[in-house]
């Protein structure tokens, strides 16, 4: 298959076939100053309009590599010797950041700069240089247009120097601006006396503010206590439970091992007269009443069920101990939120376990820098209104999902319970409002949650459906930020 261009350096109008003859006489037709390299740098073109812009013969130039001189005082290399190459530009030293691609030839690059050695006062020249190929696809060589945008860039700097003006005058109109500004400060001075009783009422609302803190973490410490004691009676249940059947078991245990004793007492009367049909007969006889296979079994069978028991209890006198622990000061740690979730379904067992079956399906999320205590406080306000929701309806479900977004983790506490009301939508998180009947709650629980969220940097929000239940969704940092902390080292 025939290239454009002959790539040798002998003489480019014998060496061409007639396609590429009648290529190279448009090209000398074409206004756009162009030329053309092959694949060894050598120039195969150069076209008139290359001659009238750039002041160098298609004599000087085609034959050679010193297309370069036509614009550059020392050798460097072109977009058409790139593409040759096979070199990126923005690879290169030289159009590094000063090249785009050309957004309507593949493979095209293109290219702007100024060049004081053409002409008397210098020219911008912009570039377009792209591929060529044969019919097989193969890259032959690389064609370069060269535009002159001299009187555009000279409008543009005519434009900016406009612009300068524009902005002296803008400088001039602010001064004027500035003078008249002089002139309101008299009715500012006047003003100062307002302003002053203003900041003293400003002192005394920060002082009511300050008092008003106080409150609330009284307030807060209320609730938490008042959820606490709600919950001790079904807590006590649950000891009573594991507890009763330990001492149940061991109290058969007992039984077992009075036998096991009565046995090796026959076993050890028997030891001199073993040969004696009566006392070899008795000695069957009891073993089958004491059953002595089945005391094998059941026993360590027993004492796995008392340790199961015993285990559960500190579990739950455990969780019990750290969720009410009362601390006059918290520091921020590393902590699994899997596990807070779990102790506090733990202590919030005999609330739920009669309404509602509790799904667990954790993500994959690291540990994050927490108030553990305060975040328990959270999970457990959720739970809890999730079962009251669900409330004297068929048994329902409530579920806890957690995944990772980014450089956050997210917990969501889904119910199918009864719902929250539009209107209520709005006001859940305010203190003391609650739908409860009088009595059964405070309404705090939602804002104490709200509290703790917003001090972690987090968000708390709740979708919800009359009849069909509410989802809340907290999405808290990985890492807490210091920063925006309004209690240093809290």
């Amino acid at each position: 298959m025939s290239r454009f261009y002959n790539e040798s350096s002998d003489d480019v109008q014998t060496a061409m076939p007639p396609a590429a003859i009648g290529m190279s006489e448009l090209l000398d037709g074409h206004p756009v100053a162009t030329f053309v390299i092959g694949m060894d740098h050598v120039v195969r073109h150069w076209n008139k309009a290359c001659e009238h812009l750039l002041g160098w013969s298609t004599a000087e130039m085609v034959g050679t590599r010193n297309h370069w001189q036509a614009f550059y005082s020392k050798q460097r290399p072109l977009l058409a010797d790139l593409i040759v190459s096979g070199v990126d530009p923005a690879q290169d030293e030289y159009y590094r950041g000063k090249h785009i691609r050309s957004p309507m030839i593949a493979g095209a690059y293109e290219a702007e700069d100024f060049f004081p050695n053409i002409g008397e006062a210098g020219h911008w020249l912009q570039f377009t240089a792209a591929p060529l190929r044969d019919r097989d696809g193969e890259l032959v060589g690389a064609i370069q247009s060269l535009r002159d945008v001299t009187e555009r860039r000279v409008a543009e700097n005519a434009l900016r120097r406009a612009h300068d003006n524009l902005e002296h005058i803008v400088n001039k109109r602010t001064a004027q601006l500035a003078e008249v500004n002089g002139k309101l400060e008299e009715d500012i001075r006047q003003r100062q006396t307002a302003e002053d009783e203003l900041r003293r009422r400003n002192l005394e609302l920060t002082a009511l503010n300050e008092q008003l803190g106080m409150a609330q973490q009284q307030l807060v410490q209320s609730e938490k206590m008042a959820s606490i004691g709600q919950l001790a009676a079904g807590v006590a249940h649950e000891i009573n439970n594991p507890i009763g059947y330990i001492f149940s078991n061991f109290g058969t245990l007992q039984n077992y091992l009075d036998n096991l004793f009565a046995m090796l007492d026959a076993y050890q009367q028997a030891e001199g007269s073993i040969a004696s049909p009566e006392v070899a007969e008795r000695l069957r006889a009891m073993r089958q009443q004491v059953e002595l296979a089945f005391l094998r079994e059941d026993i360590p069978s027993l004492m796995e069920e008392s340790r199961e028991g015993i285990v559960r209890v500190r579990h739950i006198v455990q969780d019990l101990k750290d969720f009410s622990r009362v601390d006059t000061r918290q520091d921020w740690v590393w902590a699994n939120l899997h596990h807070g979730i779990d102790s506090t379904l733990n202590i919030v067992s005999n609330e739920v376990k009669y309404k509602a079956d509790v799904l667990r399906e954790y993500g994959d999320i690291p540990d994050i820098e927490c108030l553990p205590l305060q975040l328990n406080q959270v999970v457990m306000n959720l739970i809890v209104n999730a079962a009251h929701a669900i409330g004297g309806q068929q048994r329902g479900c409530i579920t806890l999902r957690t995944g990772r977004a980014g450089d956050q983790v997210w917990l969501t506490v889904s119910d199918n319970g009864s719902g929250i009301a539009p209107e209520n939508l709005g006001r859940i998180f305010d203190p003391f409002f609650t739908t409860k009947a009088v009595g059964k709650g405070t309404g705090l629980g939602l804002s104490l949650a709200y509290g703790i969220v917003q001090k972690h940097n987090g968000r708390i929000e709740v979708e919800s459906e009359p009849g069909k239940g509410t989802t809340f969704r907290i999405t808290l940092p990985i890492r807490h930020d210091y920063a925006n902390d309004k209690e240093p080292g809290r």
